[in-house]
C-alpha cells in the first residue's frame, strides 16, 4: 500500500526540531519515533497517531478519527485519523503534539 508522501512531507516539516526524532518505514507507512518511541506516522491516506489508553476513547468520538487495526484486532491507544481531520494546519500540529507528548512520557529505549 503507498502512503501520502504530501502527509509525510507536511509531518516532517511540523515536528522539524524536536528532540530525538527518528523516521522509519513502520506498518507499510512511515513512523516518527521519538526517543525510540513510536509517536505518530502515515499509513496510506490516514495520519497514525499514538495517543495512550487514556485518551484513546475519546479521541474514537472526534470526527474522522477510526481504529487503528491491521490485524483484525485494534490497537488500543492508537488511531487513525482521515485527511479531513487533519487537513487544517491547526489540526495536524495539535494531532502532533498529543501523539509526541504520550511518546515523551515513555521510557526511552
Amino acid at each position: 500500500m503507498a502512503y501520502s508522501e504530501e502527509l509525510a512531507i507536511r509531518m516532517r516539516a511540523g515536528l522539524h526540531g524536536v528532540r530525538g526524532l527518528q523516521e522509519k518505514k513502520l506498518f507499510g507507512g512511515i513512523g516518527f519515533l521519538v526517543n525510540r518511541n513510536m509517536a505518530c506516522g502515515v499509513h496510506g491516506q490516514n495520519m497514525l497517531v499514538r495517543l495512550g489508553t487514556a485518551d484513546y476513547e475519546a479521541a474514537l468520538k472526534k470526527p474522522h478519527v477510526k481504529v487503528f487495526d491491521l490485524t483484525g484486532r485494534p490497537m488500543s491507544g492508537w488511531i487513525l485519523v482521515e485527511k479531513p481531520g487533519y487537513q487544517s494546519k491547526e489540526a495536524l500540529q495539535r494531532w502532533m503534539a498529543i501523539s509526541i507528548k504520550f511518546a515523551k512520557s515513555l521510557p526511552s529505549k
